[in-house]
């Protein structure tokens, strides 16, 4: 029985070695295909893919070693190179002191102190955009965080720097301008990659309290500028016309001087002209500045001719032909 036990063990490795064999030897050919097919796949893997608006960052060993733009890109296989696909051409927002998703004020980064010591609550949206994906990747741990935090600070330290009413009336276009430059300067010294598109006040309110008063300062603001526009559109239409006509009044001034002159230049020369002429004739002259003289006089006068033989009377001169007229 223990015989048949031991020769049993014996045949169970004695088949073992056998089948070992004979997979070794028929199978040689199944591995190395095997193992062929898993480097290409290693190879391949080392492809990917970057779509339009984006960029890939390719890491060797975790540094960075070049950046591609978009199409089919290769990399060496992990883990000698990895890579990161960061969306460039997206317009990114993020938002200080108010959340749209939640439609509400978050009260601890809108309520703030200004310059004259009040407080005001304000809301400011920021549009921003991935300009350098290496910098974002890799010169600060969450940038998008750190640019929120900035824009904070950068809002509170120049809304600390003017006084309430100028932050929400003339001041306000100012105060934007320069939170976005002083972010984009924090963005620059951290090397975060990112620009600023924008950065608007969507709402600059004092607190719940006292709105009312401030509103109506700020109406009332709106108002005087309103009227010194109109009054500004009334002059730049009035003096443009003062003007025309004062022109106008000039040229006609220089026109009636120029003609004034011309007649005396002219008179002078017949005059002149006159002199010679009558110390050549006095006798002719004379009578035909008469003639040329009663000529011009006559035809505008009522002529009255009397014949000799009549010297008084009132019959001759009453005017018989007018009142003839009138009866008929």
């Amino acid at each position: 029985m223990e015989w048949k036990v031991e020769n049993a063990d014996w045949n169970f490795e004695e088949i073992l070695k056998t089948l070992k064999k004979y997979v070794n030897r028929e199978n040689k050919k199944v591995y190395g295909i095997l193992l062929l097919i898993l480097i290409l796949l290693w190879a391949v893997s080392g492809l990917y893919i970057v779509g339009p608006g984006e960029q890939g960052v390719v890491r060797r060993f975790g540094r960075h070693v070049r950046t591609t733009t978009p199409g089919l890109r290769y990399r060496l296989p992990t883990p000698f190179e990895e890579h990161d696909v960061v969306d460039v051409a997206t317009v990114r927002r993020t938002e200080i002191g108010y959340r749209t998703e939640r439609a509400d004020s978050v009260e601890e980064e809108a309520l703030m102190l200004t310059g004259d010591e009040n407080i005001v609550k304000v809301h400011l949206f920021v549009q921003y955009r991935v300009v350098d994906p290496a910098s974002f990747l890799f010169q600060v741990e969450e940038p998008e965080v750190v640019l929120h935090t900035a824009a904070e600070v950068a809002l509170r330290s120049i809304v600390g720097q003017n006084t309430i009413d100028y932050t929400m009336t003339e001041g306000r276009v100012e105060v934007q301008s320069r939170v976005q430059e002083y972010i984009q300067n924090l963005m620059d010294d951290y090397e975060t990659g990112i620009v600023l598109l924008d950065a608007r006040l969507l709402t600059v309110d004092p607190p719940d309290p006292v709105r009312d008063a401030f509103h109506e300062v700020v109406r009332a603001w709106e108002d005087r500028e309103r009227l010194v526009q109109q009054a500004e559109g009334y002059k730049e239409d009035l003096l443009p016309r003062a003007r025309g006509r004062a022109r106008a009044m000039i040229f006609e001034a220089q026109g009636y001087q120029q003609r004034r002159l011309l007649m005396a230049e002219g008179d002078v020369s017949r005059f002149l002209q006159f002199a010679e002429e009558y110390e050549k004739a006095p006798e002719i002259t004379r009578e035909r500045l008469y003639l040329e003289t009663m000529s011009e006089v006559l035809p505008q006068a009522e002529r009255i001719i009397m014949p000799e033989r009549i010297s008084s009377g009132v019959l001759p001169f009453l005017p018989l032909d007018k009142e003839s007229d009138n009866l008929q």
